[in-house]
């Protein structure tokens, strides 16, 4: 039986200062197939690589993000279509990235503005979506490298409609973020916008596991 080889596609996540939602890093693909076409960034996983390092490797080289601007990494979903890729059997496993400010080459697109993408990427992107949404506010690790150690109401309200497709509750949004371990509702308001009231600011009162 001809065996199938590993791909590890990273859905790579950003949401900096400056952006009003999270958005996912895109690039041309150098090679054969689909040369030119718009992809997740993908690598083989090489023998004995761990998941992790073959995710902080792909996003390295396809996105060309330095790796200290690469921060949390996780597990997704795997992909089993035996002809999702023309080369031959390929199992793709999807790992989530997050990657702090930094100068690059990529291109970085809204969950509802993705364009037509290689391979099945925009599945994967699709499904993703839906399982980074349940993550939020519950995984720790992609909680707070999207979020931040502090951050205002107005960004846990953009990230969960970035995920979520629409926007929060605010009443259930409170409640959620109450009920996270080690994030307090502080004092502090800070001003987002030129207009309307300042935000709260939530902060994680614990160190980072």
């Amino acid at each position: 039986m001809e065996q199938s080889v590993v791909s590890i596609d990273v859905v790579t996540l950003r949401c900096w200062d400056t952006d009003s939602g999270v958005l996912i890093g895109i690039a041309a693909r150098e090679f054969e197939p689909f040369t030119g076409e718009l992809a997740l960034p993908g690598v083989l996983l090489g023998r004995g690589e761990r998941l992790a390092e073959a995710a902080r490797r792909a996003v390295h080289t396809k996105l060309g993000v330095p790796m200290e601007a690469i921060g949390a990494v996780g597990q997704l979903v795997t992909f089993d279509e035996p002809h999702r890729d023309p080369r031959g059997p390929t199992l793709s496993i999807a790992m989530w990235a997050v990657v702090a400010e930094h100068e690059g080459p990529a291109e970085w697109v809204d969950f509802d503005a993705v364009p037509p993408l290689a391979f099945d990427h925009n599945r994967i992107v699709d499904t993703s979506r839906g399982l980074l949404a349940g993550l939020l506010w519950k995984d720790q690790a992609l909680t707070r490298a999207l979020a931040g150690e502090e951050f205002p109401a107005t960004r846990a309200v953009d990230l969960s409609t970035s995920l979520h497709g629409t926007r929060p509750d605010q009443a259930n949004l409170n409640r959620t973020l109450a009920a996270i371990p080690g994030l307090d509702r502080t004092g502090e308001r800070r001003r987002v916008k030129a207009t309307g009231r300042p935000a709260v600011v939530w902060a994680f009162s614990d160190s980072e596991a």
